[in-house]
């Protein structure tokens, strides 16, 4: 005799093998015939029109109490890799009892399942395998559901009374749990389907909206909170990879759904989350009790799952997460878990190239800020004080720092070197290149170069210094005070404009940009001035610069603001054609650096006649 039967359990033989047919076994319970086939009619709509698991086992318990008033009903299913029975659904159970599990073979319902056969227990106190869940239980019955050949639970009835439930009453539900158990499976089925199908949904959204996130730290909190609606993970933290490579450093963490902040670091190689950063392989632990690798960081953890985070074959972290209950993360939670980490460990690797492109911008806005300051300090402090002439200049670069220039060189016996410059490009480069032409021409000043002399001896160091794609446009003027004489060369500069007498009329004065042609030869144009004379020097910058309709200011109207201002001084011809550049240009950005540089010839005769006066008149009231 087995265990079983001393114990009080039977093991029924199948429906097949009864000595009552199938349909005197439903009559015994049901009653008559009628009963019978209005028993069927009525099973067959509750179980086909649901696919909701819930709503299914619940209709279960209501057929199954229909047959056999119970007083405790439970479906328990099986989950395959564990091999343990877990409470699904349940009447009369305290809530405690719903998480419990159960080994397949332990207790009567795991027996049900190992045998794959109902066990009847007339009086639970001689079952040796009982498990007391109640202590008010005297009797049991346990019907294992097989679909397709594979047991996907079983249900189980208990009664306070002994001998309770009846042999009709196994068989009866024998020969029902097949259909029973179809009907789960499809319905289990479905809810898979159905969750991996919300899971994608939210994948999907989860990927759209990491992608738009550039801060690193708001990017990590928000993947905290979107796995939260695909996983109900207790304890969550992300990684990252320090620049040695060597240790993870925590940069998020959740506990409980509250943030934390850890400080401490985790080796590769070490423990769970080394060992996935390690291996480049995904970990998942049931039970970290039982794994030498866990270090301990949250007492109540007690199962874990890591999952390396790879950029391009490259780990730059962890996902790690963390439950308090053993066995809790699946195949199904890993996957997920697997797929999302692709798209975090883009996003971050977004985040941290935008954060590390933000801090170049910093720095490089600081150091062209520096560069502007810098370049600012190597134009003239002030414009050089003329007996014989006013001088009055202005730079606007159209970037942070640009590529024009201006400077004025003193020579002996009053004379004065005027240099207006335009390097090719724009930006650092042309600032740079700019600044050594303006040391080309200060290194020379003690020579007092002729303006086409100036220009070849330039255009001769450029050339045995050579930069790629560089060359400068200069115009070098000299103005000897003394003969009251103007000396102009140019290499590429816009013909200056030379106003006498309210006329305007250009200066005849080219050449090729300097840095191109070492050969190259340049002449000069020598005006004698008089007395209300203008000259205007100017980059191509003032000239094409365009408004809205796409129209460049040009050569005209340059002349005509010379010609309806020449009578005033010079700084003030200089404020009006920058004045009519602005406005003609108004809400364009400009796109090329000007430059203006106005020499307005003085009669010197009368300020000497009117210093005269005011000396007198000094005099007159000492006395």
């Amino acid at each position: 005799m087995s265990p079983a039967t001393k114990s009080g359990s039977q093991t029924l033989p199948p429906a097949g093998a009864a000595a009552q047919s199938n349909s005197s076994i439903f009559q015994d319970v049901l009653g008559t015939p009628e009963s019978v086939v209005q028993f069927f009619l009525e099973l067959a709509d509750p179980l086909t029109s649901t696919l909701d698991l819930d709503t299914l086992l619940g209709r279960i318990a209501e057929i199954v109490h229909r047959v056999i008033p119970y007083e405790i009903f439970a479906i328990l299913l099986l989950n395959e890799k564990t091999q343990e029975l877990r409470m699904r659904f349940q009447i009369g159970h305290e809530s405690h009892i719903e998480k419990m599990r159960i080994k397949v073979g332990n207790g009567v319902v795991g027996q049900a399942v190992a045998r794959r056969e109902a066990v009847l227990v007339n009086d639970t106190r001689k079952e040796a395998n009982y498990i007391n869940a109640r202590a008010d239980v005297r009797s049991e019955l346990a019907i294992p559901l097989i679909a397709k050949n594979r047991p996907v639970g079983v249900i189980d009835l208990q009664s306070a009374q002994l001998n309770y439930f009846k042999e009709e009453h196994s068989k009866l539900l024998s020969l029902l749990a097949s259909r029973l158990a179809a009907d789960i499976e499809n319905a289990r089925l479905y809810t898979r389907m159905s969750r991996q199908a919300r899971t994608l949904e939210v994948l999907n959204e989860i990927s759209r909206e990491l992608t738009s996130i550039l801060n690193l730290d708001q990017l990590l909190k928000r993947i905290g909170d979107l796995l939260s609606r695909v996983i109900d993970f207790q304890m969550f933290s992300i990684l990252l990879l320090d620049s040695t490579g060597t240790k993870l450093q925590h940069r998020f963490s959740m506990r409980f759904k509250e943030n934390i902040h850890l400080k401490h670091d985790i080796k590769v190689g070490r423990g769970l989350v080394g060992g996935a950063a390690e291996l480049k392989q995904t970990i998942l632990v049931p039970d970290v009790t039982k794994d030498p690798r866990y270090i301990e960081v949250n007492p109540e953890t007690r199962s874990e799952l890591c999952v390396p985070l790879l950029y391009k074959d490259v780990v730059i972290g962890v996902l790690d997460l963390e439950h308090t209950r053993r066995n809790y993360f699946n195949e199904e939670n890993t996957q997920t878990v697997v797929t999302l980490a692709a798209q975090v460990a883009i996003a971050i690797e977004n985040a941290r190239l935008y954060e590390r492109i933000a801090r170049e911008e910093q720095r490089m806005e600081r150091d062209l800020a520096m560069a502007r300051e810098v370049q600012m300090r190597l134009l003239p402090p002030c414009c050089p004080t003329m007996a014989s002439a006013e001088i009055a200049a202005k730079y606007s670069p159209a970037h942070a720092i640009g590529g024009d220039m201006y400077d004025f060189l003193q020579y002996g016996g009053g004379a004065v070197g005027i240099a207006v410059g335009d390097v090719s490009g724009k930006g650092a480069p042309a600032a740079l290149f700019a600044a050594l032409v303006g040391g080309m021409l200060r290194s020379m000043t003690g020579l007092e170069p002729s303006p086409a002399q100036m220009l070849t001896e330039i255009n001769s160091a450029l050339n045995e210094r050579q930069i790629d794609s560089q060359f400068v446009s200069l115009l070098y003027a000299v103005w000897d005070e003394p003969n009251r004489i103007m000396q102009i060369a140019s290499s590429g500069q816009p013909q200056p404009i030379y106003c006498h007498h309210g006329r305007t009329q250009v200066v005849d004065a080219t050449g090729v940009p300097l840095g191109l042609f070492a050969d190259a030869e340049y002449d000069e144009v020598t005006l004698h001035a008089h007395p209300g004379d203008v000259f205007v020097f100017f980059s191509d910058g003032i000239t094409d610069a365009v408004n809205h309709q796409d129209q460049q200011f040009g050569r005209h109207r340059v002349e005509e603001v010379v010609r309806l201002n020449h009578e005033r001084s010079a700084d003030d011809l200089v404020t009006a054609i920058f004045a009519a550049v602005q406005e003609h240009s108004s809400g364009v950005r400009p796109f090329d650096d000007e430059t203006v540089v106005v020499v307005k010839i003085k009669d010197t005769e009368t300020a000497a006649k009117k210093r005269t006066r005011v000396t007198t008149t000094r005099a007159l009231r000492d006395v």
